[in-house]
Protein backbone atom coordinates (compact mmCIF):
# COMPACT_ATOMS: atom_id res chain seq x y z
CA UNK A 1 0.00 0.00 0.00
CA UNK A 2 2.82 1.95 0.90
CA UNK A 3 4.88 1.03 -2.33
CA UNK A 4 1.75 2.67 -4.64
CA UNK A 5 0.62 5.51 -2.49
CA UNK A 6 4.35 6.55 -3.18
CA UNK A 7 4.54 5.60 -7.04
CA UNK A 8 1.31 7.32 -7.29
CA UNK A 9 2.77 10.72 -5.39
CA UNK A 10 5.49 10.53 -7.96
CA UNK A 11 2.99 10.14 -10.80
CA UNK A 12 0.96 13.18 -9.39
CA UNK A 13 4.73 14.72 -9.26
CA UNK A 14 5.56 13.87 -12.51
CA UNK A 15 2.47 15.58 -14.20
CA UNK A 16 3.12 19.25 -12.54
CA UNK A 17 6.61 18.46 -13.89
CA UNK A 18 5.39 18.14 -17.28
CA UNK A 19 3.33 21.15 -16.99
CA UNK A 20 4.74 23.80 -15.11
CA UNK A 21 8.32 23.26 -15.82
CA UNK A 22 9.19 22.22 -12.01
CA UNK A 23 10.69 19.56 -10.26
CA UNK A 24 7.85 17.98 -8.98
CA UNK A 25 8.80 18.49 -5.79
CA UNK A 26 5.93 20.71 -4.47
CA UNK A 27 3.73 17.76 -4.55
CA UNK A 28 6.66 15.45 -3.20
CA UNK A 29 7.41 16.94 0.05
CA UNK A 30 4.32 18.08 1.63
CA UNK A 31 2.78 14.63 1.04
CA UNK A 32 6.10 13.41 2.80
CA UNK A 33 5.16 15.45 5.51
CA UNK A 34 1.80 14.78 6.22
CA UNK A 35 1.60 11.03 5.31
CA UNK A 36 4.90 9.23 5.72
CA UNK A 37 5.80 11.31 8.92
CA UNK A 38 9.24 12.59 7.49
CA UNK A 39 10.40 16.25 8.89
CA UNK A 40 10.86 18.92 5.79
CA UNK A 41 15.00 18.12 6.02
CA UNK A 42 13.94 14.26 5.38
CA UNK A 43 11.34 15.43 3.06
CA UNK A 44 13.66 17.60 0.86
CA UNK A 45 16.37 15.18 0.86
CA UNK A 46 14.47 12.40 -0.69
CA UNK A 47 12.56 14.92 -3.52
CA UNK A 48 15.55 15.96 -4.26
CA UNK A 49 17.36 12.85 -4.92
CA UNK A 50 14.18 11.42 -7.15
CA UNK A 51 14.86 13.69 -9.17
CA UNK A 52 18.73 13.19 -10.06
CA UNK A 53 17.85 11.22 -13.20
CA UNK A 54 16.40 12.65 -15.71
CA UNK A 55 13.14 11.86 -14.86
CA UNK A 56 11.69 14.66 -16.88
CA UNK A 57 12.90 13.15 -19.69
CA UNK A 58 10.06 11.85 -21.63
CA UNK A 59 8.34 15.32 -20.96
CA UNK A 60 11.88 17.31 -22.29
CA UNK A 61 10.94 15.45 -25.73
CA UNK A 62 7.46 16.26 -26.01
CA UNK A 63 8.52 19.86 -25.45
CA UNK A 64 11.34 19.38 -28.03
CA UNK A 65 9.34 17.91 -30.47
CA UNK A 66 6.99 21.08 -30.02
CA UNK A 67 10.06 23.40 -30.60
CA UNK A 68 9.76 25.26 -26.83
CA UNK A 69 13.09 24.43 -26.03
CA UNK A 70 15.67 26.97 -25.71
CA UNK A 71 18.80 24.25 -25.13
CA UNK A 72 21.56 26.78 -24.80
CA UNK A 73 19.63 28.63 -22.32
CA UNK A 74 18.85 25.93 -19.94
CA UNK A 75 22.11 24.81 -19.86
CA UNK A 76 23.80 27.45 -18.11
CA UNK A 77 20.38 27.83 -15.90
CA UNK A 78 22.14 24.16 -14.98
CA UNK A 79 25.47 25.51 -14.23
CA UNK A 80 23.78 28.22 -11.99
CA UNK A 81 21.58 25.05 -10.52
CA UNK A 82 24.34 23.25 -9.72
CA UNK A 83 26.18 25.86 -7.38
CA UNK A 84 23.29 26.84 -5.85
CA UNK A 85 21.85 23.54 -4.83
CA UNK A 86 24.90 23.23 -2.27
CA UNK A 87 24.76 26.81 -0.77
CA UNK A 88 20.71 25.93 -0.39
CA UNK A 89 21.15 22.69 1.70
CA UNK A 90 23.81 24.06 4.19
CA UNK A 91 21.76 26.91 4.83
CA UNK A 92 18.61 24.56 5.39
CA UNK A 93 20.83 22.54 7.74
CA UNK A 94 21.42 25.71 9.91
CA UNK A 95 18.77 27.18 10.71
CA UNK A 96 15.05 26.50 12.69
CA UNK A 97 12.56 23.99 10.57
CA UNK A 98 9.70 25.58 11.73
CA UNK A 99 11.52 28.70 10.30
CA UNK A 100 12.24 27.10 7.20
CA UNK A 101 8.71 26.25 6.35
CA UNK A 102 7.49 29.42 6.88
CA UNK A 103 9.90 31.39 5.04
CA UNK A 104 9.23 28.97 1.99
CA UNK A 105 5.41 29.67 2.80
CA UNK A 106 5.72 33.09 2.06
CA UNK A 107 8.18 32.69 -0.71
CA UNK A 108 5.15 30.67 -2.90
CA UNK A 109 2.73 33.39 -1.85
CA UNK A 110 5.04 36.13 -3.28
CA UNK A 111 5.63 34.11 -6.30
CA UNK A 112 1.29 33.63 -6.91
CA UNK A 113 0.94 37.30 -6.03
CA UNK A 114 3.62 38.56 -8.87
CA UNK A 115 2.50 35.69 -11.35
CA UNK A 116 -1.14 36.32 -11.18
CA UNK A 117 -0.10 40.48 -11.81
CA UNK A 118 -1.82 41.37 -8.90
CA UNK A 119 0.94 44.40 -8.19
CA UNK A 120 0.28 46.11 -11.97
CA UNK A 121 -3.70 45.62 -11.48
CA UNK A 122 -3.11 47.81 -7.71
CA UNK A 123 -1.22 50.18 -9.60
CA UNK A 124 -2.81 50.47 -12.73
CA UNK A 125 -0.52 49.40 -15.00
CA UNK A 126 -1.71 48.78 -18.52
CA UNK A 127 -3.34 45.32 -19.12
CA UNK A 128 -1.69 44.83 -22.62
CA UNK A 129 2.00 45.54 -21.65
CA UNK A 130 2.36 42.22 -20.42
CA UNK A 131 1.59 40.76 -23.63
CA UNK A 132 3.15 43.70 -26.07
CA UNK A 133 6.58 41.95 -24.54
CA UNK A 134 5.41 38.73 -24.65
CA UNK A 135 5.27 39.17 -28.78
CA UNK A 136 8.62 40.78 -28.74
CA UNK A 137 10.07 37.60 -28.13
CA UNK A 138 12.71 36.63 -25.92
CA UNK A 139 15.71 39.15 -25.63
CA UNK A 140 19.39 38.15 -26.32
CA UNK A 141 20.35 38.22 -22.80
CA UNK A 142 24.47 37.07 -21.80
CA UNK A 143 25.03 33.26 -20.40
CA UNK A 144 26.21 35.03 -16.81
CA UNK A 145 22.61 36.15 -16.52
CA UNK A 146 20.52 32.78 -16.89
CA UNK A 147 23.42 31.48 -14.72
CA UNK A 148 22.40 33.62 -12.40
CA UNK A 149 18.88 32.69 -12.30
CA UNK A 150 20.09 29.25 -12.12
CA UNK A 151 21.96 29.94 -8.70
CA UNK A 152 18.83 32.03 -7.26
CA UNK A 153 16.66 28.66 -8.32
CA UNK A 154 19.08 26.04 -6.76
CA UNK A 155 19.16 28.07 -3.41
CA UNK A 156 15.90 27.70 -2.82
CA UNK A 157 15.42 24.22 -4.21
CA UNK A 158 18.46 23.11 -1.90
CA UNK A 159 16.77 24.84 0.84
CA UNK A 160 13.32 23.57 0.40
CA UNK A 161 13.87 20.00 -2.06
CA UNK A 162 11.67 21.89 -4.47
CA UNK A 163 11.24 25.47 -5.80
CA UNK A 164 13.67 25.63 -8.87
CA UNK A 165 10.89 25.75 -11.58
CA UNK A 166 8.93 28.06 -9.02
CA UNK A 167 11.43 30.68 -9.69
CA UNK A 168 13.05 29.72 -12.93
CA UNK A 169 9.32 29.99 -15.09
CA UNK A 170 8.39 33.62 -13.84
CA UNK A 171 12.20 34.88 -14.28
CA UNK A 172 11.88 33.60 -18.16
CA UNK A 173 8.68 34.72 -18.90
CA UNK A 174 8.73 38.36 -16.53
CA UNK A 175 12.73 39.23 -16.88
CA UNK A 176 12.89 37.24 -20.33
CA UNK A 177 10.04 37.66 -22.33
CA UNK A 178 10.00 34.27 -22.48
CA UNK A 179 6.26 32.47 -23.80
CA UNK A 180 5.15 30.99 -20.94
CA UNK A 181 4.73 27.19 -22.81
CA UNK A 182 8.65 27.91 -23.96
CA UNK A 183 9.97 28.74 -20.20
CA UNK A 184 8.01 25.85 -18.78
CA UNK A 185 10.07 23.45 -21.08
CA UNK A 186 13.49 25.10 -20.75
CA UNK A 187 13.18 24.75 -16.97
CA UNK A 188 12.21 21.42 -17.64
CA UNK A 189 14.97 20.79 -19.52
CA UNK A 190 17.54 22.66 -17.22
CA UNK A 191 15.97 20.57 -14.40
CA UNK A 192 16.94 17.04 -15.87
CA UNK A 193 20.95 17.10 -15.43
CA UNK A 194 21.68 16.20 -11.54
CA UNK A 195 22.01 19.52 -10.57
CA UNK A 196 20.62 18.40 -7.16
CA UNK A 197 23.34 16.38 -6.24
CA UNK A 198 25.49 18.57 -4.35
CA UNK A 199 22.48 19.42 -2.21
CA UNK A 200 21.77 15.44 -2.05
CA UNK A 201 25.33 15.04 -0.58
CA UNK A 202 24.81 17.47 2.49
CA UNK A 203 21.63 16.18 3.49
CA UNK A 204 22.69 12.48 3.22
CA UNK A 205 25.86 13.32 5.25
CA UNK A 206 23.58 14.68 7.81
CA UNK A 207 21.05 11.48 8.55
CA UNK A 208 18.30 12.98 6.36
CA UNK A 209 17.85 10.86 3.13
CA UNK A 210 15.22 7.63 2.04
CA UNK A 211 16.65 6.20 -1.47
CA UNK A 212 13.71 3.61 -1.41
CA UNK A 213 11.47 6.60 -1.19
CA UNK A 214 13.54 8.52 -4.09
CA UNK A 215 13.18 5.52 -6.44
CA UNK A 216 9.49 5.03 -6.21
CA UNK A 217 8.94 8.34 -6.83
CA UNK A 218 11.33 8.82 -9.96
CA UNK A 219 9.51 5.49 -11.93
CA UNK A 220 6.48 7.88 -10.86
CA UNK A 221 7.54 11.01 -12.37
CA UNK A 222 8.59 9.19 -15.41
CA UNK A 223 5.34 8.47 -16.36
CA UNK A 224 3.79 11.43 -14.73
CA UNK A 225 5.79 13.74 -16.52
CA UNK A 226 4.96 12.71 -19.85
CA UNK A 227 1.64 13.22 -19.84
CA UNK A 228 1.69 16.27 -18.23
CA UNK A 229 3.64 17.88 -21.52
CA UNK A 230 1.38 16.31 -23.85
CA UNK A 231 -1.43 18.07 -22.23
CA UNK A 232 0.46 21.31 -21.83
CA UNK A 233 1.47 21.98 -25.28
CA UNK A 234 -2.33 21.49 -26.08
CA UNK A 235 -3.72 23.99 -24.14
CA UNK A 236 -3.71 27.61 -25.49
CA UNK A 237 -1.26 30.31 -24.10
CA UNK A 238 -3.74 32.37 -22.20
CA UNK A 239 -5.63 29.28 -20.26
CA UNK A 240 -2.23 27.72 -20.01
CA UNK A 241 -1.12 31.01 -17.45
CA UNK A 242 -4.16 30.96 -16.00
CA UNK A 243 -3.98 26.98 -15.03
CA UNK A 244 -0.44 27.95 -13.50
CA UNK A 245 -1.52 31.22 -11.82
CA UNK A 246 -3.96 28.90 -10.01
CA UNK A 247 -1.40 26.26 -8.97
CA UNK A 248 0.97 28.88 -7.44
CA UNK A 249 -1.81 30.52 -6.07
CA UNK A 250 -3.01 27.21 -4.31
CA UNK A 251 0.22 25.74 -3.16
CA UNK A 252 0.77 28.94 -1.07
CA UNK A 253 -2.41 29.02 0.24
CA UNK A 254 -1.93 25.48 1.41
CA UNK A 255 1.88 26.34 2.60
CA UNK A 256 0.48 29.19 4.38
CA UNK A 257 -2.40 27.31 6.28
CA UNK A 258 -0.15 24.83 7.36
CA UNK A 259 3.17 26.57 8.75
CA UNK A 260 1.53 29.79 10.31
Amino acid sequence: MIIAGIILVGIIAGIMSGLFGIGGGIVIVPTLIAFMGMNILEANATSLAAMLLPVGILGVINYYKAGFIKIKDALWISVGLLAGSYLGAEIALSVNINLLAKFYAAFLLYVAITYLNIPSKLTGKKKGTEEEKEAAGPKPYLPWQFIVTGIGAGIIAGMFGKGGGLVIVPVLTKIFNYNPKAATATSLAALQLPVGLPSVIVYARGGHFNWVYAALMAAGIVIGAFFGSRFAIKLPVATFKKVYAAFLAGVAVYMVIKYF
